[in-house]
């Protein structure tokens, strides 16, 4: 009778904020699992929103399962880190240093973070808005590095923000992309020319890029030196059993352990509040600005180009990697079944990741 009267209790803990977390988490899951997007980070991220939304669940609270693991991943910056080596395993730096002036794109496509910095600056204070912003860099670990090394109260917004529009850009910016290109324009075709990287330019870069990117921004030597210590796992040619398991069951073991890290700071109390919806605002106004930053950048050099590029490419500039990149693709294949942007968008999504680190360390530099 009594554990009767326990379950009754608990229905009787529900609240309309609990069933509307229900309903995002249920959205989530759906979207993992019928959309095919991004199913490593959506996934937990949707249940971990109905777990820890649950009444009186046992895993969240202070000496919970899922706030034990955000104090030993998360809050001491372990997780983010041990992922960047996962993510620099799996790039090739191929498409960009055989084409150097993809970069450009990539710095460009960072002008959302620069742009919320200042609407953000409205209405938080300088610290706040420098770690909101950094949402922009669309890349999830360097928004958590960031946020934690400046303190904001509002970390756990910024993370939900940072992961799920990573998540959903297959969302996003296709209608950002139409919006500002012509059909025209998203079937110019950039034949892709092949040219030979050797093995020594792939190793040289990652040690010469971490030198030069402590020296530009010092905060940044954590971020971008275990990417791209990742990367010279991969291309150092001696360690391919390491560069697989980093690639793989280490990137995916971490991804897992931060979307259910992540799912704990959506607790209906934290999540529905006017700050952080606010945040989440901010965050999309972000991804909107980076996106039409690269295309509004390749439609200017375009100007003055024998050659035009296909401005679809300037979106790719954004950190999330690889899902921006493909994006660009499937829309390039979708208005011409010939135009195979691959290399050149993954070229430009690669400088993106690299930006987006280097721009982590500078708002450091600067408000750290």
């Amino acid at each position: 009778m009594d554990a009767l009267l326990e379950v009754f209790g608990n229905f009787a803990n529900l609240d309309w904020k609990m069933c509307v977390m229900w309903l995002i988490g249920g959205i989530l899951i759906y979207l993992a699992i019928k959309k095919d997007m991004e199913p490593t980070l959506l996934l937990p991220m949707g249940f971990g929103a109905i777990l820890v939304n649950l009444p009186l669940s046992g895993a969240i609270g202070e000496h919970g399962p899922i706030s034990t693991l955000y104090d030993a991943g998360i809050a001491n910056e372990l997780f983010p880190l041990i992922l960047f080596i996962g993510i620099g395993a799996m790039i090739d730096f191929g498409p960009l240093l055989s084409n150097p002036k993809l970069m450009l794109f990539g710095a460009a496509a960072q002008f959302g973070i620069f742009f919320t910095l200042c609407t953000a600056s409205l209405f938080f204070a300088d610290k706040d808005a420098a770690s909101i912003a950094i949402i922009g860099a669309a890349d999830g670990p360097t928004s958590i590095v960031v946020a934690q090394a400046l303190g904001t109260p509002y970390v756990g917004a910024i993370m939900v923000a940072a992961y799920s529009y990573m998540a959903l850009v297959p969302i996003i910016q296709p209608p950002v992309i139409k919006l500002l290109t012509t059909k025209k324009e998203r079937m110019i075709r950039m034949p892709y020319v092949q040219r030979e990287v050797s093995q020594t330019t792939k190793i040289l870069f990652p040690i010469i890029l971490t030198v030069i990117a402590g020296l530009i921004a010092p905060d940044s030597v954590a971020l971008i030196g275990f990417l791209m210590f990742g990367n010279l796992i991969r291309e150092c040619g001696v360690l391919n059993s390491l560069s697989e398991t980093a690639q793989k069951v280490l990137a995916n073991l971490i991804t897992i352990f931060l979307g259910i890290t992540i799912a704990n700071q959506m607790q209906a109390e934290k999540f529905l509040s006017p700050a952080t919806l606010l945040i989440l605002g901010l965050g999309l106004v972000a991804f909107i600005v980076d996106t039409a930053g690269g295309i509004l950048f390749a439609k200017f050099l375009n100007l003055f180009l024998k050659t035009k590029m296909n401005p679809m490419i300037g979106a790719a500039g954004i950190s999330a990697f690889p899902m921006a990149g493909r994006v660009v693709h499937k829309m390039a294949l979708k208005e011409d079944p010939q135009n195979f942007l691959l290399m050149q968008a993954t070229g430009v999504n690669v400088s993106g990741q690299i930006a987006s680190v280097i721009a982590g360390g500078m708002i450091l530099n600067f408000f750290g």
